[in-house]
């Protein structure tokens, strides 16, 4: 597809997708994310899941103006007319305490059906009732949930140096989930489980997060998509005019440079 750093308008889509920011982290790619919402514009958004990292958060504060400002320029869209659903996930599931609500016109709801505009109906859920470690060891997510982020910051400075270097991007978390092998079957059963939620429902696909891992193909008939993150690939999903649906890598699209790396103390 064309550059979308060579639009000076918006590009405009019927629905957009987005999950796994987890602001309130220091992995967040908040200024890569402000960057999506800048050069993008759409009729309905849906954040599915783990936008806000309650569970880093209780443990240690930290917010900085980026993340703020991704608040407030979704909330600025939302006051111009674009519809917001807001689907919590496991990290900020303490909105599942406010489904059925309407907070400055964000929806709160466990789940969604969304109809494209070719007819296709998708079941738009985060996925982590069909991850056993968070549903019946939730002490062993948290320490998993440790060491993802321990990763993240060593990956930040390892891209810091690829690119110093001239090399491109690499994240060694989704490398490390393609080769070993519990992570490879953790993923399929993941998918396979999401995929019969979709069945039960009688939709034609199911949009996900949870994984962190961009995905869009056929399983069993089901179109199964998940929208990846925003604090390693930066990926979105969305929707054409036409119903045509495409996950858009967004930091290999803009080629932006990498952040600079946080220091862990900061």
């Amino acid at each position: 597809m064309d550059s979308l750093a060579s639009h000076s308008r918006p590009a405009r889509y019927r629905t957009i997708f987005i999950s796994d920011i987890h602001l309130g982290t220091r992995g967040c790619k908040a200024d890569y994310l402000l960057d999506f919402i800048k050069h993008t514009d759409c009729e309905t958004l849906y954040l599915v899941g783990d936008i806000v990292d309650g569970w880093r958060l209780k443990r240690t504060w930290y917010w900085p103006q980026a993340h703020n400002d991704v608040v407030q320029k979704l909330l600025r869209k939302v006051r111009k007319g674009m519809r917001l659903v807001y689907v919590p996930g496991n990290h900020d599931e303490f909105l599942r305490d406010y489904l059925g609500s309407h907070f400055g016109g964000v929806e709160v709801t466990r789940q969604a059906i969304h109809e494209t505009a070719d007819g296709k109906r998708l079941l738009v859920i985060h996925g982590d009732e069909f991850d056993g470690v968070v549903k019946y060891a939730r002490w062993l997510a948290l320490l998993g949930d440790w060491a993802y982020v321990t990763m993240l910051h060593v990956n930040t400075w390892f891209n810091y140096l690829r690119r110093k270097l001239g090399f491109g991007y690499w994240s060694l978390s989704a490398y490390l989930k393609h080769r070993v092998k519990n992570a490879v079957q953790f993923i399929s059963n993941f998918e396979q489980a999401v995929v019969d939620e979709a069945k039960r429902h009688g939709v034609d696909g199911v949009v996900c997060g949870h994984i962190h891992l961009a995905e869009m193909r056929l399983i069993d008939g089901i179109l199964y998509i998940n929208d990846g993150d925003w604090v390693e690939s930066c990926t979105a999903l969305v929707e054409h005019m036409d119903g045509r649906l495409e996950i858009l890598p967004w930091a290999e699209l803009r080629a932006f440079p990498m952040l600079q790396p946080v220091s862990a103390a900061a």
